[in-house]
């Protein structure tokens, strides 16, 4: 397995980061925008992470290459869900399908109580078996399911929280 080098996204990351979300959209496996964003358009989301609470990582690969990243948001914006955060993967398609996910996953299971983290949850559409089949193969289990809550073209899909207590 290659080894990969995860560090904090710098501004100048973030035309790479719309890129690689951009390649999930058409899909309609993974987000539910339904039309490419633009870097001005996720500049406030880049600004509200932190690396030492609510990092964003940019996962390089042995060569220096970019080919993914890995979001940490708050979750419900209250203090009281503090220790509470919400995890996104995101890869480029060439990275997708070669176990890379499953190298970033344990990562961030790892790193995750270091930032204060104990409990992690992940939004995952129902139909998306492949990332559904990845959280649950590290101890995600299903937590809520809101069925038909989003309409692409006009179809309806439902979407999964899985959760994982990382800290007893």
């Amino acid at each position: 397995m290659e080894t990969l080098v995860y560090r904090d996204a710098r501004l100048t990351d973030l035309n790479d980061i719309v890129a690689i979300y951009n390649t999930t959209i058409a899909s309609r496996m993974v987000t539910a925008d339904t039309e490419e964003v633009t870097p001005s358009s996720r500049l406030k989301w880049f600004e509200e992470h932190s690396p030492d609470r609510r990092p964003l990582w940019i996962i390089e690969n042995s060569g220096g290459h970019t080919i993914g990243w890995v979001s940490f948001q708050p979750f419900y914006g209250r203090p009281a869900y503090d220790a509470t955060a919400e995890v996104s993967i995101y890869l480029n398609p060439e990275a997708r399908g070669k176990g890379v996910g499953k190298q970033v996953l344990e990562h961030t299971l790892t790193r995750a109580p270091l930032l204060g983290i104990k409990t992690l949850l992940a939004f995952i559409f129902a139909h998306n078996k492949p990332s559904l089949s990845l959280f649950y193969r590290f101890g995600f289990e299903e937590w809520a399911h809101f069925p038909q809550v989003a309409e692409m073209d006009g179809q309806e899909y439902s979407l999964k929280i899985l959760g994982k207590r990382l800290v007893p």
